[in-house]
């Protein structure tokens, strides 16, 4: 489907950016007939990536960038939120409930991204960074029945 509409934001790698990551992308998905629930979920996913970059891909250094594509098609948010840090090792690992490199954290980020996103696509090399794509179709049916299945 062709692009309604598309955005390009970066952003350095602080704590305090991912509230403006969730801001940012809620607004630009408002464009959409996403009702309140579905943007709040669609922040959610945002906050987790974004969190993970920061965390994991950067281990919380302030002097790197995130980078967020996001494009509206008429019924669809796609996104994704880019790092240039560690990288992941085993995807399909890191994909796995409470699987976390960090003890102090719950290793549920990948979860809550599965779980209010339609699709998720993870893609990472070791030393070379992290990309994880998401989309989202308005109507919380589509979501709701992959959560059924």
């Amino acid at each position: 489907m062709p692009l309604n509409n598309q955005m390009k934001l970066e952003f350095l790698s602080i704590p305090a950016n991912i509230s403006f990551a969730r801001a940012t992308v809620a607004a630009f998905a408002s464009q959409l007939e996403f009702t309140l629930s579905d943007l709040e979920e669609v922040k959610v996913a945002v906050s987790e990536a974004v969190s993970n970059s920061i965390i994991h891909g950067y281990r919380n250094a302030p002097d790197r960038f995130i980078k967020i594509y996001a494009g509206l098609t008429e019924n669809t948010l796609e996104l994704s939120i880019e790092d240039d840090g560690r990288g992941i090792e085993d995807i399909d690992r890191a994909l796995q409930p409470a699987f976390t490199t960090d003890p102090e954290r719950l290793g549920l980020g990948f979860v809550f991204m599965q779980s209010f996103m339609e699709n998720l696509q993870v893609d990472s090399l070791p030393g070379r960074g992290t990309m994880v794509r998401m989309s989202r179709r308005v109507g919380a049916g589509a979501v709701q029945n992959s959560r059924e299945h």
